[in-house]
């Protein structure tokens, strides 16, 4: 599986690892699918290992943003943790540094 899901109810958090080196239109639909059979309700934070992401597309990028849109409206931002450079530079484009939080 490209997609490790770790789920920490004392914490309401859900860590997720993207083992793929791209994040584009193919491989979204299984991701997505992947989130949903992964999610729980109450789940307050998510942290995404992207370390291994080297290319990422629009539908990368929306996928980060369904993400976002899943948690409470007052909570905190998704995490991306491990982001390369190239990434980093489409998210500042986009200006959606704003919108995660990059470690």
């Amino acid at each position: 599986m490209s997609y490790h899901f770790d789920y920490r109810p004392e914490r309401k958090e859900l860590r997720v690892r993207v083992a793929e080196p791209r994040f584009d239109a193919a491989a979204v639909p299984n991701f997505k699918k992947a989130l949903d059979e992964a999610w729980k309700p109450g789940i307050a934070r998510v942290v995404l290992d992207l370390a291994a992401v080297e290319l990422m597309d629009s539908s990368g990028v929306g996928a980060l943003l369904s993400v976002q849109k899943r948690l409470p409206a007052q909570g905190e931002p998704v995490t991306l943790r491990g982001t390369r450079p190239a990434i980093v530079g489409v998210l500042e484009l986009l200006r959606l540094q704003r919108v995660f939080k990059l470690e």
